[in-house]
């Protein structure tokens, strides 16, 4: 399949129900392995031709700031404290109090005994908490298990949901199981919108990536997400674009806009960039919003506000002029 042919990643009909599709392994098989092949050379040499583009002056001081709010300012370790989050929920509010002043990141992302902490340190502002559930990172766990690690996050207050797919149950062809927990998980998360993590970089192929982030979007995901952030390799630009080009040619068969998340990997400005611009030529400008593009990071921030305050003085400043993520 050429790069003509990627850019119609679709079941074939203008529109469908996804009620009507069988849930069982044999049918949802013949609806993943009925979309088109994805053409790896196709993917790199687009990915390396959209690589070139630059973003310079104005535009460029624009796609700083847009990068910012679609940040998801992220503490995952097993170290983190509540002092640490609450340090981290004043940065996500308030990044650079320089004049103008950065806008605020889109989301905070935290394990769910800390979303209290975040809820409480985010209060007044338009910062949402986002809160990793199912057994995160793993996904290794009951089905009951997961269900409660996402209750517990809910009522604690987050806004957003990311959980984990069974990358084993995928791999191994059990996708009425895969589909099942994501619906189950979905229904769970009440009015929280949920994040699926498809851990790319266990999937082996950008075919699997492609059928995983249908089988994602079926089952009610709000976003598809590249990584844990836990998984070498995690976000990498022809991964982004396969999903990218999934959610734009979901819109178009089922008739539901859904969003893509980036996260692992992603620490300086220049590749936050890139995947704007991934973002722009592959799903469209209509994707260009923190409802609907997310980056998960801990370190880019500071690079994207360094940058900011060269593009607006003319000057770097260190990472010593702001604080740690």
């Amino acid at each position: 399949m050429g790069i003509e042919s990627l850019d119609r990643l679709a079941p074939g009909r203008a529109e469908f129900d996804v009620a009507e599709v069988a849930t069982s392994d044999a049918g949802l098989r013949q609806v993943l392995h009925g979309l088109p092949g994805v053409d790896q050379v196709g993917v790199q040499e687009r990915v390396a031709g959209l690589a070139t583009r630059s973003v310079k002056k104005d535009s460029k001081l624009r796609a700083l700031d847009l990068a910012i709010r679609m940040v998801d300012l992220t503490t995952l370790e097993g170290a983190d404290t509540p002092g640490k989050v609450t340090a981290m929920c004043a940065k996500a509010r308030h990044p650079d109090l320089a004049d103008p002043p950065a806008p605020p990141v889109a989301a905070v992302c935290v394990y769910p005994d800390l979303v209290p902490v975040a809820r409480a340190g985010v209060a007044g502002s338009d910062v949402a908490v986002a809160s990793v559930a199912t057994a995160f990172p793993s996904g290794r766990a009951s089905l009951a298990v997961k269900l409660a690690d996402v209750r517990d996050a809910v009522s604690a207050g987050a806004d957003e949901v990311d959980m984990v797919i069974d990358r084993g149950a995928f791999l191994a062809g059990r996708y009425g199981q895969v589909y099942a927990e994501i619906r189950a998980v979905r229904e769970a998360c009440g009015p929280a919108h949920l994040k699926v993590i498809l851990e790319t970089g266990e999937l082996a192929t950008l075919d699997n990536v492609s059928r995983a982030s249908w089988l994602a979007m079926m089952a009610g995901a709000d976003f598809i997400k590249t990584s844990t952030g836990k998984v070498t390799p995690a976000a990498t630009p022809a991964v982004a674009l396969v999903m990218l080009a999934a959610v734009r040619d979901f819109e178009l068969t089922a008739g539901r806009r859904v969003g893509v998340k980036v996260a692992g990997g992603i620490r300086t400005a220049k590749d936050a960039i890139r995947y704007l611009v991934l973002v722009n030529e592959t799903a469209g400008p209509a994707w260009l919003t923190p409802r609907l593009f997310r980056i998960g990071a801990s370190t880019l921030l500071n690079d994207l506000l360094m940058q900011r305050t060269k593009q607006r003085t003319g000057r770097y400043s260190g990472p010593d002029y702001f604080t740690v993520d």
